[in-house]
């Protein structure tokens, strides 16, 4: 059997910009909801015919904020994916929602559609820190939101932001222990930074505020995982934590270095072909091109390329090394075409074991420990050939 792929579908639209974000999203007075929705499907019918009839393990339905879409579109797309492909018995179908009272209004529609899923992007339950965040619910409107999601979903997982401007640990503690207690069995808990292009970059340029960073961010990380585990969330990565069997299969599709296809405007995808070759490929970012190019050309992809072994081992061990789990040497050969040795820079691997960074676990895996995960940028770069 062929390795599952995961489906990964972008609607660009948001109700506003967030000044953290540097996602490809978009504000539009007007959408064309139904013009957008055929494109959708056209590109997935064109993905579909090159990939060939593969088992299909996940849906994630992200943006942008999809939870704005039509749930008749969503709808669509899940018997148009599951139709072309194979979908295997567990599949899981997630759908990114804002905790709004206009968008809780639609979950029951979401889960009629096939959604067996939700992740809310609650961002805080502090309401200067979601004033500052630019978030359009409040915290009523956020635990609301939560509670019917859970009533409705299967599977929910809700994202907070922390070291944020001035925030002390034990306020972030309570914080997160006030989330926890409602009940998701996955929560992505993001550090913020500040990208270049966003708002954020241009205020935090000016010095309009500071982030809490070395020894405090890192209290801050500590704090974050203790607290979860508290409550029976691992650490599975960096910054996703999840009941045991609640992880997010989509996302672990990434983060193992698994095949995805990404449709929709400026959506990425890595596909393997029957040749060996891997191929990696990017939209047009812009939603109105985007449109004009699949209605003229069936697709808007504006590159694609065959990955070298290189590229390929590197990709996955950027991606394999934010995973607690670590990396499967031969999984990195597997999927490189590479001996591992020839991956990695065998001293540098040996000398951040001994600096207590990267562990060799019993099962063969390589993987970075506690101190590691909190300097893998600065680990990444020598490690990697």
């Amino acid at each position: 059997m062929r390795e599952p792929l995961a489906l990964y579908i972008h609607w660009p639209f948001c109700a506003a910009k967030c000044p953290y974000c540097d996602f490809n999203s978009h504000v539009r007075d007007r959408i064309d909801q139904a013009a957008f929705a055929a494109a959708l499907r056209q590109e997935l019918q064109r993905e579909a015919d090159r990939a060939g009839r593969r088992p299909l393990a996940s849906i994630f339905f992200g943006g942008g904020t999809p939870s704005l879409m039509a749930p008749a579109t969503a709808a669509a797309l899940i018997e148009d994916a599951t139709r072309l492909f194979d979908p295997l018995p567990d599949i899981e179908i997630t759908l990114e929602a804002n905790p709004t009272s206009a968008e809780l209004a639609k979950l029951r529609d979401f889960r009629a559609a096939g959604v067996n899923r939700a992740s809310l992007g609650v961002q805080a339950l502090d309401p200067a820190a979601l004033a500052f965040l630019g978030r359009k619910h409040d915290i009523r409107e956020a635990i609301a939101a939560l509670e019917a999601a859970r009533e409705t979903f299967p599977r929910l997982s809700f994202d907070l932001i922390y070291a944020r401007p001035g925030q002390q640990e034990a306020a972030w503690r309570a914080e997160l222990r006030q989330a926890l207690a409602l009940a998701a069995d996955h929560l992505s808990l993001y550090q913020l930074t500040i990208e270049p292009g966003t708002q954020f970059a241009t205020l935090f340029g000016r010095g309009a505020f500071t982030l809490p960073e070395g020894e405090e961010a890192e209290r801050l990380y500590t704090a974050t995982a203790e607290e979860a585990a508290a409550f029976g969330l691992r650490a599975y990565e960096i910054s996703n934590y999840a009941k045991p069997g609640a992880e997010s299969r989509h996302n672990l599709a990434y983060w193992r270095y698994g095949d995805y296809l990404g449709i929709g405007a400026g959506a990425h995808q890595r596909l393997s072909f029957a040749d060996g070759s891997l191929r990696a490929a990017r939209r047009h970012r812009a939603p109105e091109e985007w449109l004009a190019r699949v209605q003229r050309d069936g697709h808007a992809v504006v590159e694609e390329e065959s990955l070298s072994p290189r590229d390929r081992a590197r990709e996955a061990l950027l991606m394999g090394l934010r995973l607690h789990e670590g990396i499967d040497p031969a999984r990195i050969e597997a999927r490189s075409t590479l001996p591992f040795e020839e991956c990695i820079d065998r001293r540098a691997l040996d000398a951040l074991a001994e600096e207590g960074l990267l562990a060799w676990r019993p099962d063969g895996r390589l993987a970075a420990t506690a101190d590691g995960l909190l300097r893998l940028d600065a680990m990444l770069p020598v490690l990697l050939r």
